[in-house]
C-alpha cells in the first residue's frame, strides 16, 4: 500500500484493471480495452478548507470503491507504484457496498 497523505479535500485511487471480456465472454486485446474508470481510494485528504479556516469532512475513506471519468486526475508514480490523485469533487460515485 503506497503511504502518502494527500492535501485538502484530494484522494489517492489505486487505479483497478480494465475488464478483459465482455459480457458475452469475448476477450478484448489491449488496444480494445476501454481506460479504466474504477479504483480503490489507498489515502484521503483532511477535508477542504472554507473561508473562515473550517475544514468539511470528506465523504470518502480508505478502501471505498469509486468510480470517476476517463480523464480525471492526475497519474504519478508514488514508490513505483501508479496512482491517481484527484480532487473528492471529481469522483463520480462509490460502488454500493464498499461503505465501512
Amino acid at each position: 500500500m503506497v503511504k502518502v497523505r494527500p492535501l485538502d479535500d484530494r484522494v489517492v485511487i489505486e487505479v483497478l484493471e480494465a475488464e478483459e471480456k465482455t459480457a458475452g465472454g469475448i476477450l478484448l486485446p489491449d488496444a480494445a480495452r476501454e481506460k479504466p474508470q474504477k479504483g480503490k481510494v489507498t489515502a484521503v485528504g483532511i477535508g477542504k478548507a472554507t473561508k473562515t479556516g473550517d475544514r468539511l469532512a470528506m465523504a470518502l475513506k480508505v478502501n471505498d470503491i469509486v468510480m470517476f471519468g476517463k480523464y480525471a486526475g492526475s497519474d504519478v508514480k508514488v514508490d513505483g507504484k501508479e496512482v491517481k490523485i484527484m480532487r473528492e469533487s471529481e469522483i463520480l460515485l462509490r460502488l454500493s457496498g464498499s461503505e465501512s
